[in-house]
């Protein structure tokens, strides 16, 4: 597994949340570091961008040497590395994973808009599934998504941007239970599950996606991929160490 993203230094989400997601599910994890960011789970405090040649040499050195079955992309931040990623990918035969990181759990933005351009441009159609979250999926497909109609419409109009597949996460949505929208070109699914009230889901997003391709590089079938993927962060959500006075990290166990 090759994972693109930012490092988080309190380690619920990010390289960190990948590593250990990928770890639990038997596969080996490879990082291509996009960002270091000074947070915890009281929110993110700073940024540092990785240059876009070094992001891009991290991965050519992972590819060439030890070679990819499935590519993790979270955290970009920059336009300049969003190019340079895509570049690296463009010829890569594997199942890729967009996560479209856009905004941290206590809020601070992890993506700007030229960057969210390049992304749409040069990521989505290299996508394998892109993985966004209502807000994240509002922004992608420009239309509001308030329920769950909504996210499945918005889910269909971003398919028509390039992705392989959508899954569009609907734990942001109100309601006591959770769906998930799985938009293919061969048809929706939809994933249900029901909502675990706590304030520890720091790097859930991160996790859903890491597992998600760890299960597809392992041979999974799409649909197949996404249970178990769903069931490690539930399973997370419900072994939480209790860690930090704000939304603290998922517990890592193997399934």
């Amino acid at each position: 597994m090759l994972i693109i993203a930012g490092s988080d230094s309190g380690g619920g989400a990010g390289i960190q949340a990948d590593i250990k997601t990928v770890t639990c599910l038997g596969g080996y994890a490879m990082t291509a570091v996009t960002a270091i960011t000074v947070q915890n789970t009281l929110g993110v405090t700073g940024i540092h961008g990785i240059p876009a040649e070094v992001v891009a040499a991290q991965m050519r050195a992972c590819i060439d040497d030890i070679g990819v079955d499935a590519v993790k992309i979270g955290m970009i931040g920059a336009a300049d590395t969003v190019v340079a990623v895509a570049e690296v990918l463009a010829g890569l035969r594997v199942p890729i994973v967009l996560d479209p990181v856009m905004l941290a759990k206590g809020g601070a933005s992890l993506l700007d808009d030229d960057a969210a351009q390049a992304l749409v441009a040069r990521l989505l159609p290299l996508a394998t599934v892109v993985t966004p979250n209502s807000p994240e999926l509002a922004a992608l497909a420009g239309s509001a998504v308030e329920d769950e109609a909504d996210a499945l419409l918005a889910a269909q109009e971003l398919l028509l941007q390039g992705p392989g597949a959508v899954l569009a996460k609907g734990g942001h949505l109100p309601g006591d239970r959770i769906i998930d929208w799985l938009v293919t070109r061969g048809g929706n699914t939809a994933f249900t599950s029901d909502r675990i009230e706590t304030r520890h889901t720091h790097g859930t997003g991160c996790t859903l996606a890491s597992a998600l391709a760890c299960g597809l590089g392992q041979g999974l079938a799409l649909e197949a991929a996404v249970v178990r993927a769903r069931a490690f962060v539930a399973q997370g959500i419900a072994r939480a160490p209790g860690l930090g006075a704000g939304h603290g990290p998922l517990g890592f166990y193997p399934l």
